[in-house]
């Protein structure tokens, strides 16, 4: 009889923005750390609190019939923000480290990572991590990863695993179906596949807005990696990078695994990289004026026949690092007496925990940001009613989250007027309708809505927006498109499109 595959299970998940606050113990411990039996117990769950890849692979996996069996180490994620806190990466690495050598021997080994995380010290502790799990297990041991298509790319990263699979859509609905892959993959592995790799990592970092898959040139490139493979091409991920993290290994990355041909991987992942080299110019995107979408707001208000419209604060996406709680938007919607506004998620616990004591009914004068200003998070004061509270917990409904459990913490719907306010105390992009349906609102029925969210809320959105209803508002804030807002002092300069002059003379080989 065969003895089952052990494939190790393990996941460290942050998107670090180097110019927001460090991201400490507490942001893991109060999302998702897990080890062991705690793992096992939480992938059976109708609503799982684990990164969705981590269930998915297993299921998947368990679906193929392949004779396996999960040895759980360790899963820890945090909402996107600053570099993780050094020790805590130190010693949760070496937790990894010791439960996976307690678990030997091994067949395999499954990590889900973001990808761009930092540490005050460290560029590449994603490199850091697959080289710890390469020593523990030896260099025979298939290691695959999934990233995040936001992921920073080190040669590191790539040497060290037998296969990168990044996420191909953005808005990112494609977890499982990547984690799955790696599923299958890991079987053609153990049949005796011979994954051969080929990178290049481009100068260029584009702004986030820029890198949608539904279309535009970040689409063009994965698209045409997706249409060229054959069976000798086992994955194409073309990886957008993620610019805020401030890194020497920042930059367009494509990454082309072959089924033993390195040169079939070679000449794609070239292929690829020239294409979005000449679509460079298109890696701009024009922002609206505050002034003009607070107009637009009004009009909406105003006159019921007009098409309602979706603003994104992008530059305030809690999914990039953003705080969520600068008061550009909402100070000039609540100035210019806009109405029909839905306003979320604005992230103050001080301004929830107020929001509770006074109860439902009550009237307030709701502080913004009552707990201290930054260069970008300034005070605002309005009169507010206190129209419902929650304690935040939900399951998603639709985009990124759906059927994972989640929670906003201690939570409530103000009323300013012509804008209703959702104000949350945990950090969490607002990128699904439940935030708002949780609390009794029908998003059909407003006329505008504004979202604290860079892009994922267009799948979350989508049934009551298109496309052509998506406003993206020029504002301040840590994850603002206007990339000469920043003080980069760590990308590979030249690059495009911070240094219009960069140039690229294609791949070493």
């Amino acid at each position: 009889m065969t003895s089952p595959k052990r494939i190790a299970l393990l996941g460290f998940h942050l998107e670090s923005n180097s110019f927001a606050p460090v991201s400490g113990e507490w942001d893991f411990r109060s999302l998702c750390y897990m080890a062991g039996g705690e793992i096992s117990a939480d992938m059976v769950l109708p609503n799982p609190s684990l990164p969705t890849e981590i269930p998915a692979f297993a299921a998947e996996m368990h679906r193929t019939g392949t004779t396996w069996k999960p040895i759980p180490i360790l899963v820890t994620a945090a909402e996107p923000g600053g570099p993780v806190d050094h020790a805590f990466f130190l010693d949760t690495m070496a937790e990894m480290e010791r439960r996976l050598t307690e678990a030997l021997p091994l067949d395999g080994v499954y990590f889900s990572a973001h990808g761009a995380m930092t540490t005050p010290e460290n560029f590449d502790p994603d490199g850091e991590l697959f080289a710890m799990v390469r020593r523990v297990v030896g260099p025979d041991v298939p290691l695959l990863a999934t990233l995040d298509l936001h992921a920073n790319i080190s040669e590191r990263m790539v040497h060290e695993t037998d296969v990168l699979i990044s996420y191909r859509t953005n808005p990112h609905v494609d977890q499982e179906a990547r984690a799955e892959e790696a599923a299958r993959l890991m079987i053609e592995i153990f049949a005796g596949m011979k994954p051969e790799k080929a990178f290049i990592r481009m100068p260029i970092c584009a702004p986030t807005t820029t890198l949608l898959t539904a279309e535009g040139p970040y689409a063009e490139m994965i698209d045409f990696g997706q249409r060229a493979k054959g069976p000798e091409i086992a994955n194409v991920s073309v990886v957008a990078g993620f610019v805020y993290g401030n890194t020497p290994k920042n930059g367009i990355a494509v990454i082309v695994t072959s089924r033993g041909d390195i040169a079939a991987a070679q000449v794609l992942a070239a292929d690829i990289a020239a294409l979005g080299w000449d679509q460079r110019d298109r890696f701009r995107k024009d922002m609206t004026a505050l002034d003009d979408a607070v107009a637009m707001a009004v009009a909406c208000g105003g006159d019921p026949t007009r098409p309602p419209l979706i603003f994104a604060d992008s530059a305030d996406n809690p999914g990039g690092g953003g705080r969520g709680n600068t008061t550009w938007i909402l100070a000039a919607l609540v100035e210019s007496g806009a109405s029909g506004v839905l306003f979320g998620n604005f992230i103050d616990a001080a301004l929830a925990e107020t929001a509770h004591n006074a109860g439902e009914g009550a009237d307030i004068d709701a502080q913004f940001n009552s707990g201290g200003e930054t260069e970008f998070s300034k005070r605002f004061q309005a009169k507010a009613r206190v129209v419902k509270l929650s304690d935040g917990k939900c399951v998603g409904r639709r985009g990124i989250w759906a059927g994972r459990s989640i929670s906003l913490g201690s939570s409530a719907l103000l009323d300013l007027g012509g804008v209703k306010v959702l104000v949350t105390s945990l950090r969490k992009q607002c990128a699904d309708p439940i935030f708002f349906e949780m609390m009794g609102l029908d998003i059909a029925e407003a006329r505008s809505v504004v979202v604290k969210s860079r892009g994922h809320f267009r799948a979350g959105f989508d049934e009551y927006f298109t496309p052509e209803q998506v406003i993206e508002v020029n504002v301040p804030g840590l994850t603002s498109p206007i990339l000469e807002n920043f003080d980069f002092d760590g990308l590979p300069r030249p690059v495009f499109p911070l240094d219009k002059n960069a140039t690229w003379d294609g791949p070493p080989w």
